[in-house]
């Protein structure tokens, strides 16, 4: 399959965490994500509440966008909904701009729901392999959580391990683009990080990258030095978990002129 899940994990104390906050809050470098979990019988009333929301949105020139994926496997009656990168302080203007629909939402979705879970996931451009022009396209993406040991060793012998790693994609100038994203205030059942490779087919998805991805690494360091950091990102890692999304067109809100 085409996988390179196998290698990445990093753990965030709370003090690195608010420092990445104060370091990025003018940078646009924040996702926020919705995942909507719904009864089987009330997916289509749900899926027409979503619209009507967006409908709403439309109306009042909201101009954010917001991305909607279906869970292809997994739990499959999950709906995730992301946002582009933005700014800390440009959720407090999504904010106030989507109050006038608030009330739509619950009346049209909230009935649906079954339940819904919402983070913060802020992008490490330094620790992805997303060349220029490259972006998470239409198709699909897996997606791979990382649940990571606790205490800031393992975190900081990993960031560095992690740098190394993409660099070497870079370098290489690997196949197959992923980017990383550390989640922020996700809850208790969060995972630490979130690591996403698309595919513009299953025919796609399921052909494996010519070199694999510790193949490639040893190309760039050597078999010792890779060893070496596959070792340290295995030290590192709690539990890991992936599943598959889809892209929605027909739920995603797009502001006119997008």
């Amino acid at each position: 399959m085409k996988r390179i899940t196998a290698w990445l994990a990093l753990a965030a104390g709370l003090s690195c965490i608010l420092a990445a906050q104060a370091a990025d809050k003018d940078s646009p470098r924040v996702i926020r994500d919705y995942t909507d979990s719904v009864v089987p019988a009330d997916q289509q009333a749900y899926e027409a509440g979503i619209k009507a929301y967006n409908q709403c949105l439309a109306g009042h020139s909201f101009k954010y966008a917001w991305t909607a994926v279906n869970h292809e496997t997994g739990d499959v009656y999950l709906y995730s909904y992301v946002t582009d990168p933005l700014a800390w302080k440009d959720f407090d203007a999504m904010r106030t701009a989507g109050k006038p629909c608030d009330a739509t939402f619950r009346s049209s979705v909230n009935p649906h729901l079954k339940g819904e879970t919402s983070s913060f996931m802020k992008v490490m451009p330094e620790l992805s392999h997303m060349p220029k022009g490259m972006d998470l396209g239409r198709g699909y993406i897996e997606i791979v959580f990382f649940a990571l040991k606790h205490g800031h060793e393992a975190h900081e012998a990993f960031e560095d391990a992690a740098k190394k790693l993409a660099a070497a994609a870079d370098k290489s100038k690997w196949q197959s683009p992923y980017q990383l994203m550390q989640v922020v205030d996700g809850g208790e059942d969060a995972p630490d990080y979130v690591l996403v490779s698309p595919s513009k087919s299953w025919a796609d998805f399921g052909m494996e990258p010519n070199p694999s991805f510790w193949k490639m690494v040893s190309n760039v360091y050597g078999e010792d030095q890779a060893k070496a950091l596959r070792k340290t990102v295995n030290d590192a890692v709690r539990h890991t978990s992936s599943h598959v999304d889809s892209y929605n067109a027909g739920l995603s809100y797009k502001p006119s002129g997008n």
